[in-house]
């Protein structure tokens, strides 16, 4: 298992990454979050993204889908792709890790499986 800090380390460590953070969408706190100052604001981001995360399982919700069934939601911008992976283990209930990974720089399958990883391994 693999605590707040060294999970957000591995994930800046990934090539193309340019910030990543682990946010509890009940209360929008950021729990830990490591990026470049000239990139992004996570904290901003984080609060934002929570509104996203909340209203995805609302209306997976509505239409009779069950929340694990989310794996990630991705955001392409021009220039970077914004990952959100809820996680949905019990003892992560109500967090996500959000990503920002450069498109040109970035493998976003890779990210994708880093994501994935993280939901094993992570304990909050």
């Amino acid at each position: 298992m693999a605590g707040i800090e060294e999970t957000l380390r591995d994930l800046v460590g990934l090539e193309g990454v340019l910030g990543a953070s682990i946010v509890d969408y009940f209360s929008r706190l950021t729990l830990g979050a490591v990026g470049d100052p000239a990139g992004p604001d996570l904290e901003a981001a984080a609060r934002g993204d929570t509104d996203v995360v909340r209203a995805k399982l609302s209306t997976l919700e509505l239409i009779g889908y069950r929340p694990e069934r989310i794996e990630d939601i991705v955001v392409t911008l021009d220039d970077a792709f914004h990952l959100i992976r809820p996680l949905t283990r019990r003892s992560c209930q109500g967090i996500f890790v959000y990503l920002v990974l450069d498109r040109a720089g970035g493998d976003l399958e890779a990210a994708r499986e880093s994501l994935r990883k993280v939901e094993a391994e992570l304990d909050v």
